[in-house]
């Protein structure tokens, strides 16, 4: 390659990445992967080969750490770092050039950097602290201030801080909030992983006096999470961890940490929770408290926390912030006189009043997701979780406040305001905006169809992925639970993978799942795990573990390598993978049926007999049936990392468990023994009948659907699959009509009752307008917004060839409405570049939009289609530039393309004249 000459030729390489981030402040990768994208203005453009350069200068590229030369290779992801070892706290800029099979050249890429953090644990120089007054008495849910004053000379080149505590805290300098990052250092299975945040600090600084600010809170670390109040599971004291360093000019380094020489008061936060909200007392403010030169003479000291330093890591996930900003639609005067506002919106985050208010105000915000019946306030479903937000004004005079939480969230559409009774309707309305919080992921997709209530469905999906992805995958964000149920992140991670990037944000939960994995490879029904202790405590030494719930150890993983490509993350989480196969096959007598211990089974399946959460299709069926589907993926995965011992060991251990299935589930005759919608599901997506079977089954689920008159009966396992099963054996008109059945129970009728989230129970809200028992009824539970995979995929059309991870070879092959849905439109930003899907259906006309990003290539699959009528951009096929091959199966059509963006016309031939 020409380095230095090559013309602006219509090849491009954007977006660089490392490890999924751009401007990367705080790594311990000590092996980065790179990623980028290839932009070209001709069709079927695959890149021949690449050269990767790392160096310390973004402006001298002659001094470099690594040089890849120019390699031969189509990789464009996760490509490893291979130069010289790292070294800590240091900033690395990468840049890339590329050549494309046609023999030109790109430019060298924009550059882009990335900065190590602290690579060896015993880099920490720094003590844990904790405030005097908290190790005296631990059961104070108050948030500590805790500050440190510094002198600095002048010339400072660069500073940074890495920060975290034992809870959540919050970091200014010199008065000034550091950050947009909410809940540092996040929830961790803190035992063994406890993430620290690197911050470049250098702007906040000053020559002369500095102080340091710290308020510190309980978050998950020591406040009350899971039932039973219990509070302290990690630990019985909050604590921090800061380490500055400043550099200056002359290439000298300055480290100052926390230890007994900081300082610590109360702060006006008197009580911080997680389920319960805050306090905040403004009589108790100390003005200035973290500027420089605030006398501090008459704060309590610190006591050294004995806590560890080797179990510290940088920060892996999406850090939450505040992603939107609602403002109420209206204020609402109940039947019971409480003045309620509605936010438009079932929302997480909080609510901030700006706005002035007279001295010794004390106005309460109660938060809540719907209204009762008679359309009074209603937080039956919160169970013990206050969700309030308290304010006391200062008693001195009227004041300008601007107030929102600090340490808590609320999952809520309407708050009820106690205490503002002097504002107007409309005064309330310009003082309250709702602030959306949640792990800042990048939007990666977006579905939209011919249908409003559909379009609407995938609003409420999203949404429901926006309030529960607060750093872990929750089942819901307001009761005193919002916890990380495996069950519920395991059937809508690859939904979740089409609406945003979530590569990080399950990368950092799937390796607290490994470390809170049971030495018998079991795994908890939450990670992080805060459940098992109540059963240790109780005596309990058989832990329980629940087939649908802990595959999420195997399945997570390989749609996480699906979408994304990443071996490192397959590798990593192998063992864990294979611990907990391992572990079913060793339960019980029988090794390939799992008929033993408990299982949530087919969970809110509509099919469960009076009073019982778990459906009717047998719990060991469920389990038998995961067991092989989970056996299946960690023979794949050993398959794609080459265990050749072990795709040998998982083959026959799959062939002996479907055996069992067939023995046990299936008669002689090929009927599947449990007539429940969600066993014929199961036995069709994870392939456990023999071929003369299949159609049967398949024919029998498609008559149970009808029999039901088009209406659902599963529940959290057999909802995601139901649709597949139907598309993929001939009934997807039966598919379509479930999707757009509006009548109870389907995916439509909440929306008949106003929901703008997915619901926990198919009739969170009955017919009637009665609710589920309070014990358990959520309005924000993302499990039942699964089917946007199938929306994405199948409506759309917008699929993979998964023997080639991370759309290498896109598959698009829409399934069309049925005459119901007109039009459909998916688009996902992979990792190689924009992927869309997009079709009009227009009588016996179809047009079908797609792109392909460079550098892969697509199957387009296009049923009852007639070959001789296909063109794109108006020409016939033959004449088109970018089509690679032409297959017609009976009445299939499959034309291969490389990249580009094509618009194809065709007419088609329907069903009906096939017969």
């Amino acid at each position: 390659m020409d380095h230095h000459s090559v013309s602006n030729n219509g090849l491009e390489v954007i977006q660089l990445q490392c490890e999924y981030r751009t401007h990367w402040l705080g790594s311990d990768h000590l092996r980065p992967q790179f990623s980028w994208i290839i932009q070209s203005n001709q069709r079927s453009t695959m890149q021949y080969s690449y050269h990767i350069q790392v160096g310390l200068d973004s402006e001298d590229w002659t001094q470099l750490l690594w040089d890849s030369g120019i390699v031969v290779s189509d990789q464009s992801i996760q490509v490893k770092y291979a130069g010289s070892p790292l070294q800590s706290r240091t900033r690395y800029y990468y840049r890339v050039q590329i050549q494309d099979q046609q023999g030109r050249t790109s430019a060298w890429s924009e550059i882009q950097w990335w900065e190590t953090a602290l690579l060896e644990h015993t880099e920490w120089q720094a003590q844990w602290i904790t405030p005097e007054e908290e190790w005296h008495n631990p059961q104070l849910e108050s948030v500590f201030q805790l500050r440190k004053s510094f002198t600095l000379p002048e010339n400072i080149s660069s500073a940074r801080i890495y920060a975290t505590a034992a809870g959540l805290y919050e970091l200014s300098i010199n008065g000034t909030r550091v950050g947009d990052e909410w809940f540092t250092p996040g929830w961790t299975s803190y035992t063994h992983r406890h993430q620290y945040q690197t911050y470049d600090v250098t702007k906040y600084l000053q020559a002369g006096d500095n102080a340091i600010g710290i308020s510190l809170a309980d978050g998950w670390y020591t406040g009350r999470l899971g039932w039973e109040n219990k509070r302290q599971h990690y630990g019985e004291h909050k604590a921090l961890l800061l380490q500055l360093h400043v550099r200056y000019e002359n290439g000298k380094e300055e480290i100052i940490g926390t230890d007994t020489s900081w300082h610590s008061a109360p702060s006006p936060i008197t009580l911080a929770s997680i389920y319960d909200g805050e306090h905040y007392d403004a009589r108790l403010e100390q003005p200035d408290w973290d500027q420089p030169g605030y006398d501090d003479s008459l704060w309590s000291g610190v006591k050294v926390a004995e806590l560890p330093y080797d179990h510290l890591i940088v920060q892996e996930n999406w850090a939450v912030r505040v992603t939107e900003i609602l403002t109420p639609v209206e204020v609402i005067h109940t039947p019971a006189g409480e003045t309620v506002l509605d936010m438009g919106q079932n929302m997480v985050g909080r609510i901030r009043v700006t706005g002035i208010i007279p001295a010794n105000t004390h106005y309460v915000i109660h938060h809540a997701e719907i209204l009762d019946q008679q359309g009074n306030f209603y937080r039956g479903n919160l169970r013990t979780a206050k969700q309030a937000v308290h304010y006391i004004a200062n008693d001195q005079q009227d004041r300008k406040i601007n107030h929102a939480p600090r340490f808590s969230f609320q999952g809520f559409r309407y708050i009820q305001i106690e205490g503002l009774d002097h504002l107007t309707d409309q005064q309330l309305l310009e003082m309250v905006a709702g602030e959306v919080m949640h792990s800042d992921m990048p939007i990666a997709g977006s579905f939209e169809c011919s249908h409003p209530l559909v379009n609407q469905l995938q609003r409420n999906i999203v949404w429901g992925q926006r309030g529960n992805f607060l750093d872990v995958p929750t089942d819901c964000p307001q009761r005193d639970e919002r916890l990380g149920w495996t069950g519920d992140a395991q059937v809508f991670i690859r939904t979740a993978a089409f609406n945003y990037n979530i590569a990080p944000f399950f990368q950092k939960w799937l390796r607290d799942l490994s470390a809170d994995q049971r030495s018998n490879g079991s795994v908890p029904f939450v990670v992080p795990d805060v459940l098992s202790v109540l059963d240790e405590e109780k005596g309990d030494t058989e832990l329980p573990a629940s087939a649908a719930w802990g595959d999420a150890a195997v399945i997570c993983p390989w749609v996480m390598y699906l979408h994304y490509g990443d071996q490192n993350l397959l590798q990593e989480q192998y063992s864990s993978m294979k611990a907990w196969v391992d572990y079913i096959y060793n339960q019980g007598s029988h090794h390939y049926l799992w008929n033993t211990g408990f299982h949530f089974g087919d969970w809110l399946a509509l099919d469960a007999k009076e009073n019982s959460y778990m459906g009717a299709t047998p719990v060991d069926l469920v389990a038998t049936s995961y067991f092989a589907y989970s056996t299946r993926i960690v023979r794949d995965t050993a398959v794609v990392l080459g265990q050749a011992a072990d795709v040998k060991l998982y083959s026959e251990r799959l062939e002996q468990i479907i055996q069992a299935y067939r023995h046990e589930f299936v008669t002689p005759a090929g009927r599947l023994a449990a007539p429940t919608q969600t066993a014929h599901a199961l036995a069709l997506m994870f392939d456990l009948l023999e071929e003369r079977d299949q159609q049967r089954t398949a024919t029998e689920l498609n008559n149970l659907v009808i029999k039901n008159d088009y209406h659902l009966t599963t529940g959290f396992v057999g909802t995601p699959y139901l649709c597949f099963a139907l598309s993929d054996h001939g009934y997807h008109e039966t598919a379509i009509k479930l999707l757009l059945q509006e009548q109870y129970p389907s995916w439509l009728y909440p929306l008949s009752k106003g929901a703008t989230t997915i619901w926990e129970h198919w009739d969170g809200i009955k017919t009637d307008g009665s609710f589920w028992p309070d014990d358990m009824n959520s309005y924000n539970h993302y499990a039942y917004g699964a089917i946007g995979e199938w929306l994405y995929r199948y409506v759309a059309g917008l699929d993979m060839n998964e023997s080639i991870p991370a759309y290498k070879k896109s598959k698009i092959y829409p399934r069309y409405g049925e005459g119901e849905i007109t039009s459909a439109s998916a688009i996902l930003e992979s990792a190689y570049g924009k992927i869309q899907s997009s079709w009009i259906e227009q009588e016996d006309q179809r047009q079908l939009e797609v792109i392909i990003p460079a550098n892969t290539t697509a199957d387009i699959v296009l049923d009852h289609a007639i070959l001789s009528s296909i063109q794109e951009n108006g020409q016939p096929l033959h004449e088109i530039e970018g089509i690679h091959n032409i297959q017609e199966m009976q009445s299939t059509i499959i034309i291969t393309i490389g990249s580009g963006h094509y618009h194809f016309v065709y007419q088609y031939q329907p069903i009906s004249t096939l017969v």
